[in-house]
């Protein structure tokens, strides 16, 4: 099973789309092994974010991530990575699916409600960013062989 990172970014918290989110991704059938509602400092932003240190656009997208809290998330599922990032859209909301995370509740691309790691390195990245090895759960879903094979 394959790990990756989503992160409900404080315009997903703000405007009250948690659980609605969560649900996306409950009801497609991966697991939650790991959750955190916190507040991200300048230095965690940087570290998450480092990849833009030094673009025009990093000091707002710092500014932005660390303007209220967040809910960190690692979801464990077959092909989670790409599903996931199927599921949230295009960054630029306008260029969202319908049906996507992004195309039903985001309209601006500095606001598009979430993040997801882009790839495995990411991923793993990522989750040592917000996460200890104590902070995952391994647990048993009673309907996990009704998702997959």
């Amino acid at each position: 099973m394959e790990r990756t990172f989503l992160m409900l970014k404080p315009d997903a918290v703000q405007r009250g789309l948690i659980g609605e989110i969560i649900s996306w991704f409950e009801k497609k059938g991966f697991q939650l092994v790991a959750m955190k509602f916190l507040q991200l400092t300048p230095e965690m932003a940087a570290e998450h974010y480092a990849e833009h240190g030094g673009k025009p656009f990093y000091p707002g997208l710092v500014a932005f991530i660390t303007a209220g809290p967040v809910v960190a998330m690692c979801w464990e599922g077959q092909d989670v990575i790409t599903v996931a990032r199927e599921m949230m859209g295009a960054t630029n909301p306008a260029k969202a699916l319908p049906g996507t995370i992004r195309g039903t509740y985001a309209v601006d691309t500095g606001r598009n409600v979430i993040h997801g790691s882009d790839s495995p390195a990411a991923a793993e990245r990522e989750l040592a960013i917000y996460f200890r090895p104590e902070d995952f759960f391994n647990w048993d879903r009673s309907l996990a062989p009704w998702f997959t094979e």
